[in-house]
Order: C-alpha cells, then sequence, then structure tokens
C-alpha cells in the first residue's frame, strides 16, 4: 500500500502511536470507495450504451422497452412458442390461402326450385300402424302412405325409388337447380305422410315436383307411365292451376324417359301413351306446384325387375326424368 504523502510514517514497533485509529479509519474508508468506484463506472457505462449516448452527446428519450407478456395481443399471447403471430408479414407468407368457396353449378336450371319425393320409406313396413292413419287428401281420405312393392327377390320400392331420386338430385344440380327432397335414408323411421309430401312442394314455391315410383301388378305387364292430376275442387284440394302444366311436365318426362332408358310405355293401361290421370292421389290433389308422378317400371315383372335393380339401368332412368324437368323448364 502506498501511503498518503501529506502524512507521517508511523514509527516502526511503537505501540502507542496517537494516529493509529487515523490509519484504520482511513484505510476503512479508502477500501470503500475503491470497491465503490468501479461499481459506479459499470453503472455509467451501461447507462451509457442502453441510450446509445456517447461523449458529448445529447441523451435521448428511453429506448423502447420489448413488450412484456401483458403488452401483447391475445392472439399473441396464446401463439405457441416459436409461432409467428397471426397478422405479421411472415404469418401471412406462411400460411397458405384459405380454398375458395365452391361456386353453385350455373346451368339452364339456375334459379330454379325442383322437389323431388322417394316414393315411400324402407321403414314403413315396421310401422304399419302410424302409416295406415287416415288424413284427408279432398276428395276422400286415405292411408298416411303405403309400403311399396317389392321385387320377387325382395328388393324394395323404397330403396329403388331413393336411389333414383338421389341420382336425379345430382343431375338436377349439374344443370343449376335448388333440389329438394321429401326425405332422405335414414332421417325418419317412416313416412312422411302424403299430405306432407304435397305440403313440402307447396312450401318450396317448387317450379316442378316429381313422385318416384316402381309400380307391383302382375307379370307380363311391363313399361312404366306418367301419372297426371286429375282436375279437382274438393275440400283442400283445387288443382285448377296446375292441371295444363302439369301435363306438360309429364309429357317432357315421358319422351325422355322412353327415350334414354329404351323402356316402352306400359302395355296395361294409358293406351300407350304412357301416360294416366288420377283424382285419388293425395300427393297430387293437394299440390299447388306443377306435379306428376312416374311408375319407372313393374317390380313384380321378371324382364322389368332386372332393370329396376340394375344401377346402370337406374342412372339412365334419372337422367331421363332430368332430361324432361329441363324441357320443361326451358332448359
Amino acid at each position: 500500500m502506498r501511503y498518503d504523502d501529506s502524512s507521517p510514517p508511523p514509527e516502526s514497533g511503537s505501540s502507542a502511536n496517537p494516529d493509529r485509529h487515523w490509519f484504520t479509519r482511513r484505510s476503512t474508508l479508502v477500501v470503500g470507495i475503491a470497491a465503490l468506484a468501479p461499481a459506479c463506472l459499470a453503472g455509467w457505462v451501461l447507462t451509457q450504451a442502453l441510450s446509445g449516448a456517447g461523449p458529448g452527446e445529447t441523451r435521448p428519450g428511453p429506448a423502447p422497452q420489448p413488450a412484456s407478456h401483458s403488452a401483447l395481443s391475445p392472439g399473441q399471447r396464446d401463439a405457441k412458442p416459436g409461432s409467428t403471430p397471426s397478422g405479421s408479414p411472415s404469418a401471412e407468407a406462411s400460411t397458405p390461402a384459405a380454398a375458395p368457396a365452391p361456386v353453385p353449378a350455373k346451368g339452364p336450371l339456375t334459379g330454379r326450385t325442383v322437389v323431388v319425393d322417394p316414393g315411400h320409406n324402407t321403414g314403413n313396413f315396421q310401422h304399419t300402424d302410424e302409416i295406415d292413419q287416415q288424413v284427408d287428401i279432398g276428395t276422400n281420405r286415405k292411408e298416411c302412405d303405403t309400403t311399396g312393392t317389392t321385387t320377387n327377390s325382395g328388393y324394395m320400392e323404397a330403396e329403388f325409388t331413393m336411389d333414383v331420386s338421389k341420382r336425379l338430385r345430382t343431375a338436377l344440380e349439374a344443370q343449376g337447380a335448388k333440389v329438394v327432397l321429401t326425405h332422405e335414408t335414414g332421417d325418419r323411421a317412416w313416412g312422411p305422410c302424403i299430405t306432407e309430401r304435397a305440403r313440402i312442394g307447396n312450401e318450396a314455391n317448387a317450379d316442378a315436383v316429381v313422385s318416384v315410383h316402381a309400380d307391383g301388378v302382375s307379370a307380363g305387364s311391363r313399361g312404366f307411365h306418367v301419372i297426371l292430376p286429375a282436375k279437382v275442387k274438393s275440400g283442400a284440394a283445387d288443382t285448377a292451376k296446375i292441371v295444363g302444366p302439369s301435363r306438360e311436365l309429364g309429357e317432357r318426362i315421358a319422351g325422355n324417359f322412353a327415350r334414354t332408358t329404351g323402356s316402352a310405355p306400359a302395355n296395361y293401361l294409358g293406351g300407350g301413351t304412357g301416360l294416366v290421370v288420377r283424382d285419388d292421389l293425395g300427393g297430387l290433389n293437394l299440390s299447388t306446384r306443377p306435379k306428376v308422378f312416374i311408375e319407372c317400371g313393374n317390380m313384380r315383372d321378371a324382364k322389368d325387375a332386372a332393370q329396376l335393380t340394375s344401377p346402370e339401368w337406374r342412372q339412365k332412368a334419372a337422367q331421363g326424368i332430368a332430361d324432361g324437368i329441363v324441357g320443361f323448364l326451358g332448359g
């Protein structure tokens, strides 16, 4: 240690030095100052480094501090480590663009609504009490619905009608139409009743309604036929406004169905025209929209049944009906 030049050195071997206490105090003070000086210097250097101010420079205001967790947006707070906050340029660059919404098909039936009614329901066989309830069809009272028929091998009419109806929906949607089915596979245990089927078409304000069926008469009776509404006015039934357009719809369907499927008009009714008029069907009597039924063939005849059970033929049947509807609606 270097002594202060202004202070006399202590006498060697003296135990009674009056400056001894001063030296002790002075040494303690010097040590404290020596220890404090580097810390102060380090603090000054750190302050200057953070502020960016050098000697002779005017120190700017406090530098922006990194955002704390609480200052982040909710999206940034919830981001997982390593992820890029949404909305940042890198996030936009790395996130693939959302797929555009599918554009509805445009075609000759764009803006048109068609109701397709798959005849019967596969569950009707297990709900005979419900479907046997009587409903008012205007001209009289009739069962809510029926089981429909089957082929000799057990293929149900309700299976056939649903399959053709779904194929028909696809064909019509490809032409731009909005298609409503009165019921879908498995969406209900039985029915709907014929009164509800008519109501669905009416409430949809359909431009055309087609009820798909297959007949169940004796073997040897073959071919298809289209059923048209008779002119009736009784109770809730009033078909005056739809008789004309329904006939036009039926004629269009009959012609296209025969051409596309190769089937002939029924040989057991309709006089070979493939057209029949009836006043005892609630689905027609209660309709306020142009509507027809089509019996695509006879499930009890082996030759017709071979066609009805063929997926390829059912596709032709659906296309023939669709072409008739397109023609009717001016497509």
